[in-house]
């Protein structure tokens, strides 16, 4: 049985430190995965890259390829953004792709790779107008965005949730998407 490649995209929120046993959950559920992450998710990460590479078999990406190299990684089946900072999800919205991370998501919806993102936003952030319209303009491009009931809910600033981030969410709608494809 074929296993499907997952892209597990990361960007510098706390829960970008919870990857490697994200990676084995995706992992026990059937995907290959390849590690993405934004510029400064991957300097949070650093440390922890090497373990993240030998467990994936997989290089962990946060910057392009030069132009004509191949590449590392073999098409998705699937990708998973999260968690998806306020910045990430805007930038996506408004189709800025200065970053790898973002590039590809922003060029997976016209390939129709079947996406999932879940933000992890503070209240402040997420009362700004901006992050509601680009939240719909995700959702009207065919992205499951797991924000609102049934996903992901801001917490206040500086306040952290004794549950934890909702990893189990965005797991169980990347696996529900990726079996039945775009």
């Amino acid at each position: 049985m074929t296993r499907s490649v997952l892209y597990l995209f990361g960007s510098a929120a706390p829960p970008v430190q919870d990857l490697p046993e994200v990676v084995r959950r995706a992992q026990a559920e059937g995907f290959d995965v390849c590690v993405g992450l934004t510029p400064t998710a991957a300097r949070w990460l650093a440390d922890d890259i090497p373990s993240l590479e030998e467990l994936t078999g997989l290089p962990v990406r946060s910057e392009y390829k030069s132009p004509g190299a191949p590449d590392a990684w073999p098409p998705a089946d699937g990708i998973l953004f999260a968690p998806a900072t306020f910045h990430s999800i805007n930038a996506w919205a408004l189709g800025l792709t200065n970053h790898f991370v973002i590039g590809v998501v922003a060029e997976g919806i016209g390939k129709r790779i079947p996406t999932v993102t879940m933000p992890c936003v503070n209240a402040a952030y997420a009362a700004h107008p901006q992050f509601d319209r680009s939240v719909a303009t995700l959702r009207g491009a065919g992205v499951s965005v797991l924000y609102g009931p049934g996903g992901f809910r801001p917490n206040q600033p500086g306040e952290r949730r004794a549950e934890g981030y909702p990893w189990h969410l965005a797991l169980g709608a990347v696996t529900g998407i990726a079996a039945t494809g775009p």
